[in-house]
């Protein structure tokens, strides 16, 4: 993946049917304080909202690539990160706004903690309240149970240190996750097994595996209006979330497991996509987790 180029950073979205929330994200992103080079490059997962024709008329210096499926968010990064000429490499929800100085204060940190290999920000929800998702332990078979019945104070899956530290963790989330060019080249493109959900942490995993660090960086700051593309199909994406799960306990845990004890983790992850399923008959807001 090796690149010659003065550009310092790309931001790569990728954008399926997010038209007025991909607006808002590029709007952001153009205003951003920035004292060196990027690009920005958007990989179309095929939306039938009139998304490309918006950027092509309202962004003409964004990148498009325009793909002829819904290639989903692990292989539409990769059509896009293939592409990329930046040192750092970012991905970045098409449902997200970043604040002004997030770019400048992100590339600051990762040129002068050279042991970083992926950096996440303070990703606020509309309402300023935290995304706890933005700073995560790795899911295991234990804090997994605890947040499956109702136990999630005693599960340690959600780092409740102070909101404005600077914290290694486990995994960001793939909504703001900045990479530097170096641990792509070591530790490979995302996994396109994932659908969507799960290949962020997946990805997190790899790079602590080849001796980086992931840091929770809070000066670093976006909105993220969430679930953008996702509440458009809610039945695929509760699938896709429970499916990524079932692929990461295999590639990661199960290989540590008895036979017995690995079917019965398998039958909890597709209960519980039973039970969510269920769950969102009842809900006007579909979620999924």
């Amino acid at each position: 993946f090796c690149k010659m180029s003065n550009i310092k950073l790309s931001v790569i979205i990728v954008n399926y049917n997010t038209r007025e929330l991909l607006r808002k994200c590029l709007r952001s992103v153009f205003v951003s304080e920035t004292n060196f080079d990027y690009e920005v490059l958007v990989s179309d997962n095929d939306s039938a909202d009139g998304s490309t024709a918006m950027i092509k008329r309202d962004f003409p210096q964004v990148r498009l690539l325009e793909n002829h499926a819904n290639l989903g968010f692990s292989k539409g990064n990769n059509v896009a990160l293939r592409q990329a000429s930046g040192k750092y490499l970012l991905l970045l929800n098409s449902d997200t706004e970043v604040a002004a100085n997030t770019f400048n204060v992100s590339i600051g940190y990762l040129e002068s903690h050279k042991e970083v290999g992926i950096l996440g920000g303070k990703v606020l929800l509309p309402d300023g309240r935290l995304d706890v998702a933005c700073r995560r332990k790795f899911p295991n078979p234990w804090n997994s149970f605890l947040r499956l019945f109702g136990l999630k104070k005693f599960s340690d899956y959600n780092i409740v240190s102070p909101v404005d530290a600077e914290t290694e963790v486990d995994a960001v989330m793939g909504a703001y996750l900045l990479i530097r060019r170096e641990t792509l080249d070591k530790i490979g493109l995302l996994d396109e097994a994932f659908f969507m959900y799960g290949e962020d942490l997946d990805w997190c995993w790899r790079a602590k595996v080849a001796g980086y660090k992931v840091i929770y960086y809070p000066r670093a700051e976006i909105i993220h209006f969430k679930y953008g593309s996702s509440q458009a199909i809610p039945f695929r994406t509760i699938r896709a979330a429970h499916q990524a799960m079932l692929i990461f306990y295999k590639k990661h845990y199960a290989p540590r497991y008895l036979w017995l004890f690995n079917q019965l983790i398998y039958l909890g992850i597709w209960v519980r996509m039973y039970l969510v399923l269920v769950v969102n008959l009842f809900r006007k807001k579909k979620t999924v987790h």
